[in-house]
C-alpha cells in the first residue's frame, strides 16, 4: 500500500506510523513546511515530496488543521486510486469535501480521540464509501489497538460540541478564574481541575482555538457558569437535583 499523508504534524506521523507498522505501506509525507516532511519521512521511515506533486497513491490520508481541509482535500484527494482519508478532527465538511474530490474512490474519515503520545485509544469513524482498502486501513488501526466504533456526520459534529468545545472551555475557564493557592488547601476537586489545566495548556493553543472555531459549546458553558452564579440557595439546590 502506497500512503501519501498530507500533514506533517504530530497526527501525521502517528497515522503514518502506524499504517507502516500494520498494513505494510509504504509512506509519502507533503507539507506547506517542507522541513516538516522532511523530519516526518526522517522520523517515521519514507520519503517527502513536493506540495505540487502530481504522484499518484493508492491511498492519501488528510492529517491538517480543520480551517484547511477542504482546500487540501480538493489539492489531494484526486491523486488517489483506491480511498481518500481525514483525521483532520470534524467530519461533515471533510466528508462533502472527499464526496465532491474523489467520487470514485473509497472514503472514509477517522478522528483518533486522543493526542498521538497517548496512542492507542478510541477512534470515531464514518464510512461514507466503504470498500477492500478502506477496510485495511480499519484492520490496520484495530491491530495496534485502538478501538474503532462507526458514527455518522451529524452525530460525531454533535458530540464533539460537549466532548471538546464545552469540555476545553469549562477547564480553561476555571484557570482563567482560579488564583494560585498553596498545594496543602486543594480538594480532591480543585486538585483534579488543576490537573485538567495543566493537559489542555500542554499542546498546542491553535488545535484549541480551531476546535473552539468548528464546534459550538463554549457558549453554553457560559450561559450555565452565569445561571450558577445569579441562583439564589433555593434555585442552586434544584440546578444541583437536576444533574
Amino acid at each position: 500500500m502506497n500512503v501519501l499523508v498530507v500533514g506533517a504534524g504530530a497526527m501525521g506521523r502517528w497515522v503514518a506510523g502506524t499504517l507502516r507498522d500494520h498494513a505494510d505501506a509504504t509512506v509519502a509525507f507533503t507539507d506547506t513546511d517542507p522541513s516538516a516532511a522532511d523530519a516526518a519521512a526522517g522520523a517515521v521511515g519514507g520519503r517527502a515530496v513536493e506540495t505540487d506533486t502530481d504522484e499518484r497513491f493508492d491511498v492519501v490520508c488528510l492529517a491538517v488543521p480543520m480551517p484547511v481541509a477542504r482546500v487540501a482535500i480538493e489539492e489531494y484527494a484526486p491523486l488517489a486510486t483506491e480511498a481518500v482519508v481525514d483525521v483532520t478532527g470534524s467530519m461533515r465538511e471533510p466528508v462533502e469535501a472527499m464526496r465532491a474530490a474523489a467520487p470514485d474512490v473509497e472514503r472514509m474519515s477517522l478522528h483518533p480521540l486522543f493526542a498521538p503520545d497517548n496512542a492507542p485509544g478510541n477512534v470515531a469513524v464514518v464510512r461514507d464509501a466503504g470498500g477492500p482498502t478502506v477496510q485495511r486501513l480499519r484492520e490496520a488501526l484495530s491491530a495496534a489497538g485502538n478501538a474503532l466504533f462507526e458514527t455518522t456526520v451529524e452525530e460525531h459534529d454533535t458530540a464533539m460540541e460537549t466532548v471538546q468545545a464545552a469540555a476545553h472551555t469549562a477547564v480553561l475557564a476555571f484557570a482563567l478564574a482560579a488564583e494560585d493557592v498553596p498545594e496543602s488547601f486543594h480538594t480532591p476537586i480543585s486538585a483534579g481541575l488543576a490537573d485538567l489545566v495543566e493537559a489542555v495548556t500542554g499542546g498546542d493553543p491553535r488545535v484549541y482555538a480551531d476546535i473552539q472555531r468548528a464546534f459550538d459549546g463554549a457558549g453554553g458553558v457560559a450561559d450555565a457558569a452565569r445561571r450558577l452564579a445569579d441562583a439564589d440557595p433555593e434555585e442552586f439546590a434544584r440546578i444541583y437535583e437536576e444533574l
